[in-house]
């Protein structure tokens, strides 16, 4: 229990970079949408229909093994005469292996940094300067869900991604147990958001997570379970959704405004 806990605190500590300060760097685009497809959190095709399909693949330091997955940047080009103030808020669902920019957007994100009527200008620019921070992943009146990878063979080995997860944290463990046991086991990423074990009992199961949470973790656990008949490919609503923002100790930057 000690080891885990150390290597709980260490993942925790790993996943709370101060990726919320306000940063400057370069993005481009992708100039194809199918290249949103095969990105490295696993998504796989349902990424498009994320955010309106305002999507960025991050740098390592960003994506972080994974954990980084899902989470919400606001993004804006520093040219005043081609862009908005307002920017664009993007979800990760990719890895940028090109560590020329921090982002590389979808061309759709890409262009909502422009003022109205210059998306097709930006475009034209490639690649342009810009500041940008994390910040909260909201979706109003949707719970966090928990998918069934196509892998997966019940009842004994089971992968999993969270979709939806809101708030500004990243979950660094999640553990499974038989619906109404005190049994825990626990998932391992397997890789971007994709969780699996191949240690699970039969029957309906329950879920807890532990997120960044303050300046540490915390649990959550899911209200509903994984029925008895879970199947692969399939969505299931987890009952609760995450509100929490993790604080980073990354002072002066901490208390800064963005203006």
């Amino acid at each position: 229990m000690a080891i885990f806990l150390c290597f709980l605190f260490l993942a925790i500590s790993y996943a709370t970079a101060c990726d919320r300060c306000v940063h400057q760097s370069k993005v481009a685009y992708f100039s194809r949408a199918s290249a949103l497809s095969s990105g490295a959190c696993g998504y796989g095709s349902m990424a498009t229909g994320f955010n309106s399909g305002h999507l960025a693949a991050a740098v390592s330091s960003l994506y972080k093994d994974g954990s980084g997955c899902g989470a919400c940047f606001q993004i804006r080009c520093k040219d005043t005469t081609l862009c908005s103030r307002e920017g664009t808020r993007v979800i990760v669902t990719d890895l940028n292996r090109n560590n020329q920019t921090d982002f590389v957007l979808s061309s759709r994100a890409f262009m909502a940094m422009a003022n109205k009527d210059s998306g097709r200008n930006i475009l034209k620019q490639g690649i342009v300067e810009v500041e940008y921070k994390r910040v909260p992943c909201e979706y109003k009146n949707q719970n966090m869900a928990v998918r069934v990878e196509e892998s997966s063979k019940n009842p004994n080995y089971l992968a999993i991604k969270l979709l939806y997860q809101g708030g500004q944290t990243e979950v660094v463990a999640i553990d499974f147990a038989k619906a109404g046991s005190s049994n825990w086991g626990f998932m391992s990423r397997n890789y971007g958001a994709v969780w699996d074990s191949d240690r699970v009992p039969s029957g309906a199961l329950q879920f807890r997570f532990v997120i960044t949470s303050g300046y540490d973790g915390k649990w959550i656990w899911a209200r509903n379970v994984l029925p008895e008949d879970w199947k692969s490919g399939m969505i299931y609503d987890s009952g609760v959704q995450i509100t929490d923002i993790a604080q980073e100790g990354c002072s002066p930057c901490d208390d800064g405004i963005w203006k």
